[in-house]
């Protein structure tokens, strides 16, 4: 295995999934947060939360595409077009196995049964993360297909 060209592509590929997820957050394509939403499991504190949530997507992008990689090496091949396959499938994984369960996991995000307490203030982001925009689904797609072909362009095997 690769690790530099693995790490690095990583890296990058997280920085990329965490623009696109923070520039449709900025131009009001969703409301979600994923960097804010994991701080948040930490912090009550908005703004420390957003810097941990950071963080800890940087470490969760790296561990991501080890497997990525792995993948790469079990087919024998990797490529943009593979990534990008890939990110469709961790898109999937995302929106219909994760996000259903971070009301049970989060500390701080109401339930769909139960609502908003004293601790659990955050809204729960629904089916496919619907409750925080219909375009929601759409941006998350991207973004991971994105993460997927940055991490198959960069990343060659030896």
């Amino acid at each position: 295995m690769n690790w530099p060209g693995s790490l690095l592509a990583g890296f990058v590929g997280t920085l990329v999934l965490t623009s696109l997820e923070a520039g449709a957050q900025q131009l009001h394509l969703t409301r979600m947060s994923l960097p804010y939403l994991l701080g948040a499991m930490f912090t009550p504190s908005r703004d420390r939360a957003k810097v941990i949530g950071f963080f800890t997507h940087l470490v969760n992008g790296q561990i991501v595409a080890l497997l990525y990689v792995a993948i790469f090496h079990a087919v024998g091949a990797s490529g943009v077009l593979r990534g990008a396959l890939m990110g469709i499938a961790h898109s999937a994984i995302v929106l219909l196995v994760v996000v259903p369960l971070l009301p049970v996991i989060h500390p701080r995000m109401a339930t769909l049964h139960q609502g908003p307490t004293d601790l659990r203030r955050i809204e729960p982001p629904g089916p496919l993360g619907l409750y925080y925009g219909v375009t929601t689904p759409l941006m998350v797609l991207l973004a991971h297909v994105a993460f997927g072909a940055v991490v198959g362009g960069l990343y060659r095997l030896r």
